[in-house]
Parts: C-alpha cells; structure tokens; sequence
C-alpha cells in the first residue's frame, strides 16, 4: 500500500475566495460537488462494486494479519501502535478506506476544480478520523493514568477556551510568552513616517558604513509586518543590517470596516509614497525594493507603474519572496477559481467591510491539519499540554483583515490573470505592463509552498523585462523568508540563467547548503552603490522619529 497522504495546495487567490466565504471545511466544498461525484460513481456500478469489493478482501487481510504493514506515519509513533493487535489492524484499515476514497475519485473522471475540492474533503475527512485522534490513543491513555484524569481535565478545559472565539481551531502557541519589541520584533529602529495606511520605519545602522542605496521591505498586505524582524537570530532585517544596508520597512495598519474602500490602488499609492520617503531621508537617488507575497504583488504593480510614467530610476532592483504574479497554477490554464464563487465572497467582503484574518487563519490551517489542527488536538485536548512558546506560530496568529476593496481587487486580478496580459489591470489610470521593468529582480520561490507554488513564482522571471535570478528554497511559504543562516537543515538552488521552463531550471541550477539571504545580499551588494559613512539615527529633520519600533499599527488587533 502506497503512502497517499499529500500536502495540500491551495493557491493565495483561493485561499481568499475561500476565506471570504467563511472558511470552514463545508464551505470549501459544495454539497453539489459530492452529489455530482457520487452521480459518476452511480454510472459506473461494476468499478465502484469492484473498489468495496478490493477493501473488504482488504480489510480481511487485515484481520488475518497478512495484509501490508502500514506506512509510516509519525502520528502512530508510539510503540503500542506496532504492537498491540487490536492498534496496528485499526491504523492499516484507515489507510487501506482512505486509499479507496481516493481510488474513488480518480474514477469519477471529475474536471481538475471539482476533482481538487473532493480530494481536500477526502484528506481532511481522513485526517479528522485517525486513530491518533480518538481519546484511545494510547499516548493518551497513558497520559490520564498517570495524572489520575487530570490530563482530560485540563484538555477539556483547553479545548473550551479555543471553540470560544474564532478562528476556532486548537491553540498552536503559548500567547504569554511573547511581547512585541521585547523579545520578538527587536531590531532597534524608529518610525518615522506615519500615514493612515502605514507606519514607515527605519532601523538603525549596526556598521560604520552603510551603503548608499537603501533598501525598503514591504511586507504581505495580510499578516503583520514582523515576519521580517521575528527574533534576534532569525530576522532578515537584523541580518540585512549587519551587512551594512539601510533598511527601512512598511508595517501595515491592520484596517477596520471603516478602511472597507482601501483597494489596490492605495496601496500602490502608499508604496510610492515610502518609496519617495526613503529617498528623502537617505538622499539617495533610487531605493531597491523587497515585496512578500501578497505585498510582491502590490510591490511589482507600484513599479511597473513607475516604469510606465518614466519614473523607473527611482528602483534601484526588485526581490520578490514568495510572491504569485502569474495565476496559473503548475501550468493548469486559468487560475481555477469558481467566478460565482469569488462573486459571493467579494460580496461578503464588502458586506462586512473586510476580510477577517481569523477566517484566513482557520482556512490556512485546515491545508494541513495534521500538522496544524490533528497535532494540537492530541496534544491540548487528549494529553492535557499547554501549547509550546514558538515565535512563528505566534506571528502566524497574529492576524489581520484586508480591506473589502482590497480583497475584490486581489480576487479580480486573479479571476483574470490581469497581470499576465500587458495592459489588462489599470493602476491609478495607467495600463500596467509587467514587461516594462527592466530593473534587475532576484525572484525566491520554495519547493514545499503551498500557497505560492514555486512554479509559479517562476514564472515571474519570464514576465519582467529585465535581467532576473531565481532562487528555489527547500522550505515551505512562511520558512523561505524566515531562513537564517544559523538555520542547519536550509539548502536551496540559485541560477543567473532562467530558462522558460522551471523544471530545466530545477535540474540545472546549482545547489547550495544554508540560507538563501547571504546570496541576497551579495547580489543587493553590487547594486546599492557606494558606501557612505552610517547615519547616526533613523529618520531625518523632515521625517523625525515618531516612536520606537515596532511602532503602534502592529499593535492593533
């Protein structure tokens, strides 16, 4: 029996359709979806007979004995899984009925949109059942011995304090053990910009020279901005620092229903108007640019409209982390969104006047619940433990909403790959043509990412027009930014050359063990100028510091 457990995929812009509509599971996949699937299985009897038929002789082997060991899982981790009887046949009949499952579907000959939800459903409905989630888990058993049922007690208890507020979901970090500018976002700085949209913040020079060309950091428009400054030893602008850059960083404000009418355009426009900050502070002539995700995307329109008003001098170069530009998915035509669908969730978006982060939490989540809903079940409820104190995890709760506007704007590029087509999306009255910037890019895409894959993250380096470099990380979305170099299981694959297909990139690039960012830096080095003997504080007599980082937007809740 073959392991068939897969990581799902859902894209950014499915994840805010899905969202949008409320994220549980049930919403994911339509009722119809199921009838229709159970509808083709219905056509083909005599196959969907023989498929019960292949899982009882199964299940009889099972019961024999004689039936394949099943995979290995590190949720049957614990010995009485192997060896007790009873234990071992339950774990290979679970494998053995969601093989079937997917056995199924492949049947049905369902198209790839519908046939992707039911394969979610299936893995998530198969997840929720495992064994080790059942309060006969023997770690569990073991547990509520020891501690007399105390550990139930506790679980019980854990478990009401998490289905109380959204997102609704077990409780991935100890929330007590960390305080913002205390001991996560620590790298010395100073706001000193503020606008409505933005706080804009400078950080302080750790070297006696900085380079003259500064760099500015513009963050996903969807979760705080101190994924980039997350703890001393794993930020990248602490590490930026270091190696004598000026580094200056967006931190959104996280918007209310009040901020509904904030779209793509304002923030372009807030983009610009840090990048003219910069500019000024630094009297630097051009600020290179770093946009993450949902941020490279705002990013990439900001300079593509700069290219297009022949402002482009003001970019020095462009990196782009995770960031999807072009909305195919792996090479599938279209970006596979359901248009009535992404209609109804625009509309619940601009009913409530944004989209929830909690919502988007809960949908991240369930993409992989065994790590992030199935683990912390067994370990806060059935074992009775509090959560473990984890900067990342406590980041990734961390969450905020996206304005109503801003969401429909998201939705409506990708609905229509605009950004693919030279003039398909119009930024404050300018068509935007990707193939204007000319600026040189350094694109970073990671082979576990599950909501940027990195193919098509690839893909950007053929829509620029100038000269670009891809690097491919072996983490997953939130890991390919957090990579220090201190970090002993991190490799990746760099190349200057950028063949049209990303699978000959893949096989000719060259590997490299450790973090991708000295390779960052070196690149950035050659183009930011000159060095410059380091300020002797963040800000300047125009732009005076307003407040120590991480500043009060990130602040809000």
């Amino acid at each position: 029996m073959t392991d068939i457990r897969v990581e799902q995929s859902l894209p950014l812009d499915k994840m805010l359709v899905r969202a949008g509509l409320g994220s549980g599971i049930h919403r994911s996949v339509p009722a119809r979806d199921v009838l229709r699937w159970g509808g083709r299985l219905a056509r083909i009897p005599s196959r969907t007979a023989g498929r019960f038929a292949d899982l009882a002789r199964e299940a009889g082997r099972i019961g024999m004995g004689t039936a394949t060991p099943a995979p290995r899982d590190r949720r049957f981790s614990d010995r009485a899984w192997e060896e007790n009887g009873a234990y071992r046949r339950w774990v290979q009949l679970h494998f053995a009925a969601h093989e079937t499952a997917h056995q199924l579907l492949r049947d049905a000959e369902l198209d790839d949109r519908v046939e992707s939800k039911l394969r979610l459903l299936i893995d998530n409905v198969a997840s929720a059942v495992a064994p080790s989630n059942s309060p006969l888990n023997p770690a569990a058993l073991k547990e509520a011995i020891d501690s007399g049922g105390a550990s139930f007690v506790r679980g019980f208890r854990n478990f009401l304090s998490d289905v109380s507020s959204a997102p609704r979901i077990p409780n991935m970090v100890d929330h007590a053990a960390f305080e913002l500018g205390k001991n996560i976002a620590v790298t010395p700085g100073q706001v000193i910009h503020r606008a409505p949209m933005f706080e804009l913040i400078e950080y302080r020079a750790t070297t006696e020279q900085v380079r003259e060309t500064p760099l500015l950091l513009v963050p996903p428009t969807i979760n705080k901005y101190y994924a980039l400054d997350l703890a001393p030893e794993r930020s990248v602008v602490e590490f930026m620092v270091a190696q004598g850059f000026r580094v200056f960083a967006i931190s959104w404000r996280n918007p209310t229903a009040r901020h509904a009418a904030w779209g793509l355009d304002a923030y372009v426009h807030a983009v610009l108007t840090a990048l003219a900050t910069t500019r000024t502070i630094s009297g630097a002539a051009s600020t290179s640019l770093w946009g993450t995700c949902s941020g490279g995307i705002v990013t990439a329109v900001a300079v593509a409209h700069l290219a297009a008003t022949d402002r482009e001098s003001e970019v020095a170069s462009l990196a782009l982390p995770v960031t999807l530009l072009d909305q195919r998915i792996s090479g599938t035509s279209g970006a596979l969104l359901d248009p009535s669908l992404a209609r109804r969730a625009v509309a619940r978006s601009a009913r409530k006047g944004y989209l929830d982060g909690a919502s988007l939490a809960e949908l991240f989540a369930w993409l992989r619940p065994d790590d992030l809903i199935w683990n912390y079940w067994v370990s806060n409820y059935l074992l009775g433990k509090q959560p473990p104190a984890f900067d990342l995890l406590y980041w990734n709760a961390d969450s905020t909403r996206m304005p109503a506007a801003l969401h429909r704007d998201f939705v409506e590029v990708a609905l229509e790959n605009q950004l693919v087509e030279s003039g398909a999306l119009v930024c404050h009255g300018v068509p935007v043509d990707l193939g204007l910037i000319t600026v040189d890019a350094f694109v970073i895409g990671a082979v576990a990412d599950h909501i940027t894959p990195w193919q098509s993250c690839y893909r950007t380096t053929q829509l620029l027009g100038g000269k670009c470099e891809f690097v491919l990380s072996n983490s997953g979305h939130v890991a390919a930014m957090v990579n220090p170099p201190s970090n002993p299981k991190a490799s990746y694959q760099h190349a200057s050359h950028t063949p049209p297909d990303p699978e000959d990139f893949k096989s000719s690039a060259e590997r490299h063990s450790g973090s991708w960012w000295p390779a960052y830096a070196t690149w950035l080095d050659s183009r930011s100028g000159e060095r410059v003997p380091a300020p002797e504080a963040p800000g300047s007599p125009e732009h005076p510091a307003l407040c120590e980082a991480p500043g009060t937007y990130v602040l809000d809740r």
